[in-house]
């Protein structure tokens, strides 16, 4: 159990390792999510075997939802703070909470319900704090990646077993629609490629593989608690290594979005109790 929480724990990190690397790299949004995705397909490709099959059309579907969401969000990290990036990609639960009646015949609890405004009036903060209008551009791509994570989350459900050979065709998906803008961002250096290799290895294979190990051996709740360490990191790390500072109101907005996500995750433990 211990060993279980642990590489929980060792994937939060690696994870939230992305936005002070992305911020490092010299590249452009697009040479570093085509770049990470094609280091990850090959690397999870490598390495989980059940991986290698080949696609049906609800694999794809959910590949085109996983494509958009890593995609975006390397896209959102250099237009935005790495801080208002991560938390609003980590709306996704307000999202999914909509998407299950329809997508899923899953509806929602009271206490589910009573989240989602707890959410729309987080993601409301991140837009109160003086933004360039990059940055507001930024917001709305994070915005959308939310959302195609939510439906990857959705789709990865429904197809339980052939997760793993979403997650590989999503990030070919994704190399194959970023790669061929990569001429038109700046040269490449040693370090830049060396960062590119490391968020596809570490950042996105790597991290994968402990959270996929680790969530077997660890009950639900427990890891959904676990894995909230990622955007608690996530700006500690890049304020650390780029010296960016997320603005008060995203600060108070992150709270929000991780306190409303702890609430949704232990209600279901604690109405029965409280019931």
């Amino acid at each position: 159990m211990l060993r279980s929480r642990l590489l929980l724990l060792a994937a939060a990190v690696l994870w939230s390792t992305a936005g002070a690397a992305i911020k490092s790299c010299g590249l452009d949004g697009w040479q570093i999510a085509g770049g990470r995705s094609l280091v990850a397909a090959a690397f999870l490709l490598a390495v989980v075997p059940e991986a290698r099959v080949p696609p049906t059309l609800r694999v794809l579907a959910v590949s085109v939802a996983y494509a958009f969401t890593v995609v975006l969000f390397v896209l959102a990290t250099k237009l935005t703070t790495a801080a208002n990036a991560i938390f609003i990609q980590d709306t996704a639960p307000l999202w999914v909470l909509l998407l299950s009646p329809w997508l899923l015949g899953e509806r929602p609890t009271r206490g589910e319900l009573l989240a989602i405004p707890v959410y729309g009036a987080g993601l409301g903060l991140f837009f109160l704090d003086e933004l360039t209008a990059g940055q507001v551009a930024g917001n709305a791509v994070a915005l959308a990646s939310g959302v195609a994570f939510a439906v990857s989350i959705v789709g990865l459900r429904l197809l339980r077993h052939d997760g793993p050979a979403a997650l590989v065709y999503g990030n070919v998906i994704a190399a194959l629609a970023a790669l061929p803008l990569w001429g038109r961002g700046p040269a490449a250096t040693g370090a830049d490629l060396a960062i590119v290799a490391y968020l596809g290895i570490f950042q996105l294979g790597l991290a994968y593989l402990t959270f996929s190990r680790g969530v077997t051996g660890t009950p639900a709740i427990e890891a959904s608690l676990l894995i909230l360490l990622e955007p608690v990191l996530n700006p500690i790390w890049t304020f650390l290594v780029a010296g960016e500072r997320p603005g008060p109101w995203a600060m108070a907005g992150g709270a929000v979005v991780l306190g409303a996500t702890a609430w949704r995750t232990l209600v279901p433990v604690l109405t029965p109790k409280l019931g």
